[in-house]
């Protein structure tokens, strides 16, 4: 990618303040569309869309869908609707529906009325109907299609009045004479059987395929697992609806993983660096404010036992240990199973499995943990007792109790079609610091009432 310097960014400025259209024009074709939606981002509205203007209508649709969304709807607010509705003319239908999809109902339908294209205004309105999170929302219609009962010289030749509407060919999709999705035809096959009298004779059989209602995860665990660049999607009775190709996958992932990152740092939406201040505070405020009441329950608790931390102060030098402990296992914990659900290794279904396994991995961290830092405060403190005896029971059950709600957490979300990413952020942190306070607070009370602790 291009990168700009002030001189860069000022020599460009200089040309719109001209208002040289020509030296823009050469300046713009020199570029990819990618690195013009770079510069768009150093430029205010009204240079932006000067420039976009100049752009001819290809590369102006491309570098629509460069840009990411908040700069892209900066630019779809200052431009006229059939200004829109002519850009979208070059888009394909999964990139328009991308695009449309970002502006409110009134603006939509004032847009797809300036469509020229009848066809396609009316694929885009179909799509739309479509969840933008399953495999109908994020599939086009741009594909090449032929009948199982067409010979290979026919085949070819409806193949290539159908190319000439499309920038990238990745399958040829057979199908029968009620649409019905049949198979596949190799490219290599046109070569080898150039006279075949019917193609479902040559065709590959039972190509992977997806429903339209598919959750995109599972689209994107099922490219993964069969190495694909496109995949067809079919409707309930296995009619061919559309494509999906690995570059909407991806990009799908990409925004997908940034959303779960930020949910675990504990954003409550989607912000960027360049964010308004005000957006980038409604993003970090909720949790932050969660924190701080949190961090109140916590005096409180430790107020009902000041009693016992002054009679004993070494009982207050293992609250970190406790707390840190506690929030570093259940992350480990519910990270894992995040991780498991995200890329398909584990499925909701085995919910009992997964959490005995869990309880096993508990138990031989409490073991470890807990004996550490028995060893230890013997050695220290060797005559305090309850304080030793206190302080490795806690920790035991705290380190149990962790992995545990680290592991239930996530999986109930899931079952409940909650993004399970929530339990690897402060969520989990939170819970097991204040119920690690505590379980901490119990068990150090009753030791110190065995080993008659004056207080």
């Amino acid at each position: 990618m291009k990168e700009y310097t002030d001189d860069d960014l000022e020599h460009i400025r200089n040309i719109i303040r001209n208002n040289d259209a020509e030296d823009a024009r050469a300046e713009l074709a020199t570029l990819h569309p990618a690195d013009i939606a770079e510069l768009y981002q150093n430029l205010d509205i009204d240079q932006a869309e000067y420039l976009f203007r100049l752009l001819d209508p290809d590369t102006a649709a491309d570098v629509l869908m460069e840009l990411d969304e908040d700069e892209r709807q900066r630019l779809l607010e200052a431009m006229p609707a059939d200004e829109i509705a002519r850009q979208i003319d070059h888009l394909d239908t999964d990139d328009a529906v991308d695009l449309i999809q970002q502006l409110d109902e009134e603006q939509r339908e004032e847009i797809l009325s300036h469509i020229d294209d009848v066809e396609q205004a009316g694929d885009i309105v179909e799509l739309l109907k479509y969840d933008e999170d399953t495999a109908g929302g994020l599939m086009g219609t741009e594909m090449i299609v032929v009948n199982e009962n067409w010979s290979m010289p026919e085949c070819i030749r409806q193949m290539r009045l159908q190319a000439e509407e499309l920038d990238e060919i990745y399958y040829v999709y057979v199908v029968d004479d009620d649409h019905k999705l049949r198979g596949i035809l190799p490219l290599k096959t046109m070569i080898t059987d150039p006279s075949v009298s019917k193609i479902k004779r040559v065709m590959e059989t039972d190509p992977v395929s997806v429903k339209a209602n598919t959750p995109i995860d599972d689209v994107a665990l099922d490219f993964e697992k069969y190495d694909l660049v496109a995949m067809p999607v079919i409707d309930s009775i296995g009619r061919l609806l559309g494509q999906i190709t690995v570059d909407d996958v991806m990009d799908q992932v990409r925004e997908s993983s940034e959303r779960d990152y930020q949910l675990a740092s504990g954003l409550s939406s989607d912000v960027d660096a360049d964010d308004s201040l005000l957006a980038q505070v409604k993003a970090r405020i909720p949790w932050l404010l969660i924190g701080v009441v949190s961090g109140i329950v916590a005096t409180l608790i430790l107020g009902g036992f000041e009693s016992k931390l002054q009679a004993v102060t070494a009982l207050a030098l293992f609250i970190p240990i406790i707390g840190g402990t506690g929030g570093n296992v259940g992350v480990q914990a519910s990270a894992i199973v995040v991780q498991s659900l995200a890329n398909g290794t584990l499925d909701v279904k085995e919910f009992s499995k997964q959490l005995g396994r869990e309880i096993l991995i508990g138990l031989l961290n409490a073991t470890i943990i807990s004996g550490v830092i028995f060893l230890y405060n013997i050695i220290v403190m060797p005559d305090e007792m309850a304080v030793t005896l206190s302080v490795t029971v806690s920790l035991f059950i705290v380190v149990m109790f962790a992995s545990i709600l680290g592991t239930v957490v996530p999986l109930t979300l899931e079952k409940l079609h909650i993004n399970p990413a929530l339990a690897t952020g402060p969520f989990i942190q939170i819970s097991n610091d204040l119920l690690g306070l505590l379980i901490y607070v119990w068990i150090a009370t009753f030791f110190l009432g065995v080993f008659g602790t004056q207080l």
